[in-house]
């Protein structure tokens, strides 16, 4: 250091600067600071880390057993936020846990206190680590979750007050009694009326005694649901039966279809109402045989109700107590494995969507309850009625625009119209417009299959309304109540994809056929045929084909004397399906592709309304 400036700092390496002290005295540098040797690991900072609408976060890592035997801090409690993303992997369990110190809790009140109250909410919801409370946000632990508000609001409530507020919120089924005539479907109808208490058994007993009387005595059961004198007087069904029963879980309508097939007609117009096909099959000698031979009604009927919009079907195998079968399983299987190709055939998946059941309709035996072991001991499937309650639910297009096709219609005290809603909803009180004659008409009642009046049916329902503004002269089979916002289509030309099933002869341009859809049967003609498709390559043709035959796919045109009611099967498949029929045999099955929507009826119109007179053309 220089002595000529006294006061000039001192440069030394390693030292800080310091100002010299007056006097010229240098006070010696402080002794370094002895540090304790470190025995235990430190403890890791917290882990912060915010996922926004990405994939499922790390779990974190395990912390690592350590030797010494002080002993190791708790690991950090983890603050995860996941908005918008995939459900958090829990956090796993620490190879060594050891109890939480009270200081560690302590140690940070704010993560505490802010995931308290979420930590609490979610203890059941989501088990959380043994090590430290897990503070990740998901929608388990949200109060505003609806499935953990529904199950809430399920357990506070009880069931009366549930059905006060909300009515009757059993699950809706159509189902559809099919089959070779005298298998026995309305006595199976009629059985199961009176096993499920919807038939007294005084009604039976009258039932009974009027078919002794008419020397029927075996047909009583049947007169549950054969209702007109005809009916019961040939034993053969000749109009939809309807009835509605109902178990602990689900509520019914049985639509009892003719299986003679000289009411075709009639079957198709119960299919299309259905959700669920019951195939009765009679297992007697002789009588499966006829069924089931190229001019019995079991293979027609399979094909129409696959055509008619039905996803699901149930083969019953009826009089297995006849004195031919016994309850034996060599013929139960032998019907079995003769049916299940063509059930194939026709589009359904034999795995998921049939399912077979042995019954005795007559006797009541694996109805309701089981079949006995000692009638049936091979038999360790459910019932009939359990089978039905445990069937996956159908998907109802609730939200959607209403559409109702009318089965049938009278008049009670006003113009009756009945139907199965296809989509959407109504209350009384709607207005609403009937197609294709575009009145406007109004819900003045709704009443159910018990003739109850209700204030609202939903997408499913078999109901009765009773309509204001119009007439029932004015009202036909097939027209479809809609709503004003999104009326159906109403056209006479489209464009459809045809599979020909069953002609003798070709069919040409001009051929014409009654075509069944929905509930509606109105002749067609073919005016022209656009494509065929190739049966090796599943392409379309680019030429139009001459003629089509037996076996074909084909794209054709179809045109009709009135506007028809029908949309794309692609938006709305139950009023886009159809079949062609004739010469008492379905000819061909198809699907509506494209609506061709002409002015020919608005143009028509306008020339029936001009008035010519001198030379002048007024409107």
């Amino acid at each position: 250091m220089s002595k000529l400036n006294k006061n000039a700092f001192e440069f030394v390496p390693g030292r800080a600067f310091r100002v010299p002290q007056p006097g010229g005295t240098i006070t010696p540098p402080p002794q370094p600071i002895e540090r304790p040797q470190q025995t235990e690991a430190p403890a890791p900072a917290p882990t912060i880390s915010l996922n926004i609408g990405g994939s499922r976060p790390p779990p974190p890592a395990q912390p690592v057993e350590r030797l010494p035997p002080a002993e190791a801090p708790a690991p950090p409690p983890t603050i995860s936020l996941n908005i918008g993303g995939a459900k958090p992997a829990p956090a796993p369990a620490p190879i060594a846990p050891s109890p939480i110190p009270a200081v560690a809790v302590a140690s940070q009140p704010s993560q505490t206190q802010t995931s308290r109250s979420s930590a609490a909410a979610s203890t059941s919801a989501s088990p959380a680590p043994s090590t430290a409370s897990s503070k990740t946000f998901t929608t388990e632990k949200a109060k505003t979750d609806t499935t953990a508000i529904a199950q809430e609001v399920q357990n506070l409530a009880d069931q009366e007050t549930l059905k006060d507020l909300f009515g009757d919120t059993k699950e809706h089924l159509n189902i559809v009694f099919i089959g070779h005539v005298d298998a026995g479907k309305s006595t199976m109808g009629g059985n199961i009326l009176y096993l499920s208490g919807m038939v007294d058994k005084r009604t039976m007993e009258k039932y009974e005694r009027e078919a002794k009387e008419a020397g029927r005595e075996t047909w009583y059961l049947s007169w549950a649901l054969d209702s007109t004198p005809q009916e019961r007087l040939k034993g053969k069904t000749q109009e939809v039966g309807r009835a509605y029963f109902e178990t602990s879980s689900r509520r019914y309508t049985i639509l009892d279809a003719p299986g003679h097939k000289t009411f075709v007609p009639s079957m198709i117009s119960g299919a299309a109402q259905a959700d669920v096909a019951i195939l009765v099959i009679s297992a007697r000698k002789g009588e499966f045989e006829t069924g089931f031979e190229k001019g019995g009604q079991t293979r027609e009927h399979i094909m129409l109700v696959k055509t008619a919009g039905v996803s699901k079907v149930v083969v019953v195998i009826n009089k297995m107590d006849d004195p031919t079968v016994e309850w034996e399983q060599a013929r139960y299987n032998e019907i079995k494995d003769k049916l299940t190709p063509f059930i194939k055939a026709a589009g359904f998946n034999p795995k998921t969507d049939a399912t077979f059941v042995p019954v005795s309709a007559y006797t009541g035996a694996n109805l309701k309850d089981r079949v006995a072991k000692s009638v049936c001991s091979w038999w360790n499937g459910t019932s009939f009625m359990e089978h039905l309650d445990k069937m996956p639910m159908i998907e109802r297009k609730i939200n959607a625009p209403l559409m109702m096709p009318v089965s049938e219609k009278y008049k009670d005290m006003g113009t009756i119209v009945v139907g199965k809603i296809e989509s959407g909803h109504l209350r009384k009180g709607d207005s609403l417009v009937l197609m294709p004659n575009k009145v406007t008409v109004e819900v003045a009642g709704i009443y159910n299959e018990m003739e109850d009046e209700v204030d609202r049916a939903l997408c499913g329902d078999n109901v009765r309304i009773r309509l204001r503004g119009i007439e029932d002269e004015d009202i036909s089979p097939g027209f479809v109540l809609t709503s004003p916002s999104r009326p159906v289509h109403a056209v006479r030309q489209f464009e459809a994809q045809l599979a020909i099933l069953d002609h003798k002869n070709i069919i040409c341009a001009g051929y014409s056929a009654v075509m069944h859809c929905h509930t509606l049967a109105e002749e067609v003609t073919l005016s022209a045929l656009l494509h065929y498709f190739d049966k090796a390559t599943g392409r379309k043709s680019k030429k139009p084909p001459q003629f089509a035959k037996r076996g074909q796919k084909i794209v054709a045109l179809l045109e009709t004397a009135q506007p028809i009611c029908v949309e794309r099967f692609a938006d709305y498949p139950q009023l886009g399906r159809f079949t062609l029929r004739d010469e008492g045999k379905t000819i061909a099955i198809g699907k509506v592709t494209k609506l061709i929507e002409g002015y020919v009826e608005e143009a028509t119109e306008g020339v029936g309304n001009l008035v010519v007179s001198g030379g002048n053309v007024a409107a």
